[in-house]
């Protein structure tokens, strides 16, 4: 219940309307890529597999707290959350100049996750101060290494990708080092 106060100086209480979403700047899409049945002959990104988009802040934790964990995904995965209308290949036009900054994560599974969560509260929740620029981002999960990696959209300036690689550093309190590769 909401407490108002009236015209009178009575309290009324009403009731919250729990109906109303809260509408995202944009939209934005999970993605997975499953390792299972990969070939070396496979053509890259054919198992890649648009799970939902989402467009408010209530879709996004539906999905989240339904969805497998990057700690729980089987190694060789990749968990994906880009902007609608962007597909996570370097090929897509979005992509195709940018690049992509990558921390590793040596300190457990607990830590992968939370790596996680800090950069998609920031990404969809528009901290950016170069918002524009953020293609999306990536969690892999790997034998020997698990990863999250921030895209992109233009390499090519370096202030905006230093200030989105300073930002993200603070938004997921990681202190190691970060690296970009273009694409």
């Amino acid at each position: 219940m909401a407490e108002e106060e009236s015209q009178n100086g009575e309290i009324i209480e009403r009731p919250i309307d729990g109906s109303k979403k809260h509408p995202l700047e944009r939209s934005w899409t999970f993605w997975f890529d499953n390792p299972s049945g990969k070939h070396k002959s496979v053509v890259w990104g054919s198992s890649l597999r648009s799970v939902h988009t989402f467009s408010t802040v209530e879709d996004f934790w539906c999905l989240y707290n339904n969805l497998f964990m990057p700690s729980k995904l089987p190694s060789g995965a990749d968990f994906h959350c880009f902007k609608a209308g962007i597909e996570p290949k370097w090929e897509d036009t979005q992509c195709a100049h940018g690049g992509k900054w990558t921390a590793n994560n040596n300190r457990g599974k607990d830590d992968l996750d939370k790596l996680w969560l800090n950069t998609l509260l920031a990404m969809i929740g528009e901290q950016f101060d170069e918002a524009d620029e953020i293609c999306g981002a990536v969690a892999s999960v790997r034998a020997r290494q698990e990863k999250v990696a921030l895209w992109t959209r233009t390499a090519a300036n370096e202030a905006a990708q230093m200030s989105v690689a300073k930002q993200w550093k603070e938004f997921s309190d990681y202190n190691d080092k970060i690296g970009y590769i273009f694409h």
